[in-house]
């Protein structure tokens, strides 16, 4: 999950990749996904996973799971497994 660094409305995108800093990389250019343009970006939480299914279950509970992100996003720690 990254979050844009801006001070007046700080905003969350989840996504599936297999090279973070890459990806990040591309959304600061302004070539990632077209919600992200514009802004710039800076990684808030990750996680690994062995298989690429289970990595795209996680990113979409991830995504409608609003609560989750705003803890992710006030810095609460998560401690073993996210329960997403």
């Amino acid at each position: 999950m990254i979050q844009s660094i801006n001070n007046n409305n700080s905003k969350t995108y989840v996504g599936y990749t297999t090279d973070i800093k890459k990806r990040i990389k591309l959304h600061n250019s302004g070539r990632g996904a077209k919600s992200t343009r514009g802004k710039t970006w800076k990684l808030i939480f990750s996680k690994k996973y062995n298989d690429k299914s289970n990595a795209l279950k996680a990113e979409y509970r991830l995504k409608k799971n609003i609560k989750v992100r705003k803890m992710i996003k006030n810095g609460y720690k998560f401690k073993n497994n996210l329960c997403i």
